[in-house]
């Protein structure tokens, strides 16, 4: 166990998607931890614990944003070189949240340029593609885009992901780099550039400020008991 963090009941106006008023009640963060680095899908964990996958480039923040988004500072390793991030690493987060009380934050290694060798590169496709196609327990999909550089190779992940039929949330990470009259538009721009439609939520989040942290969970949460919904759908069926 490490600190423990409250998340607020009321989500600042603007940061949340319009569907959420049924997630936002007060979340205690309870406790989270490293579980382990997979190289290969057989290290993979049991798929036991309904999970969240960050997706992402080399250079876009993904490990800050994970440490910002369970209230810790070195629980997910950040490194200055892109592409540090080698294998897929779990984390498994406890909540007071009955509806979610346990899940685990898979951190799954940047796409793009990372300073690796080719062939430690190709391995991370094969892998990523069947972690994200295979893996049973995969909830949704957290794809994180860089605000101010966002290329067409994000385009094409966010279209694959939507082929295979999970939940996207979609970060634009960096955003205290943003001056305010570039919000907006930004965030319009990357919604029509990838073709996204009004149900996927995109939201503004900096790891140095923590903004867009309370909206990124309320999404989560969002998320998960719309799964959970359609897995009763299922069953009664």
């Amino acid at each position: 166990m490490h600190e423990m963090a409250y998340l607020p009941a009321v989500l600042a106006e603007g940061d949340a998607h319009p569907a959420l008023s049924s997630a936002t009640s007060v979340m205690k963060l309870l406790s989270a931890e490293f579980i382990k680095s997979s190289v290969s899908p057989e290290q993979f964990p049991a798929d036991s614990l309904p999970e969240i996958a960050f997706v992402g480039r080399s250079n876009v923040g993904k490990s800050s944003l994970i440490n910002s988004l369970l209230h810790r500072k070195k629980l997910a390793k950040v490194s200055k070189t892109p592409g540090k991030t080698r294998a897929v690493n779990f984390f498994t987060v406890r909540t007071s949240d009955p509806k979610l009380p346990l899940l685990s934050l898979v951190d799954l290694p940047g796409y793009g340029y990372a300073k690796v060798s080719k062939t430690t590169r190709a391995q991370w496709g094969p892998m990523i593609e069947h972690y994200l196609e295979q893996r049973q327990s995969l909830g949704a999909v957290i794809l994180l885009i860089e605000s101010r550089v966002w290329m067409p190779q994000d385009v094409m992940t966010i279209q694959w992901v939507q082929s295979l039929g999970c939940g996207l949330i979609i970060v634009l990470t960096k955003a205290d780099k943003l001056r305010q009259s570039e919000r907006k538009p930004t965030l319009t721009e990357v919604r029509v550039a990838c073709g996204l439609p009004a149900e996927v939520p995109v939201i503004l989040y900096s790891a140095e400020t923590h903004e867009g942290r309370d909206a990124l969970w309320g999404e989560i949460r969002a998320q998960f008991n719309g799964l959970r919904k359609h897995e009763c759908d299922t069953r009664e069926r």
